[in-house]
């Protein structure tokens, strides 16, 4: 039950993450370009990492018992 729960969680927020990222008028990618300059990529980075990865972890956690 736990790990529904908190699968459930977690692919609730990534999915949020990606949504937000991805929709211009909340993120704007132009002003985020300026301020970090060459450190750009770094956004992805961390897109990546609150997004996909925790949609991908709590997929794992829901279907742990079934692979137990």
């Amino acid at each position: 039950m736990i790990f529904t729960i908190s699968g459930t969680l977690l692919i609730f927020f990534g999915a949020a993450v990606s949504i937000i990222f991805w929709i211009p008028s909340v993120v704007n990618r132009k002003k985020i370009r300026e301020i970090m300059g060459k450190r750009y990529p770094l956004v992805y980075i961390i897109y990546i990492a609150n997004g996909p990865v925790l949609i991908f972890f709590g997929l794992l956690l829901i279907m742990w018992p079934k692979i137990q």
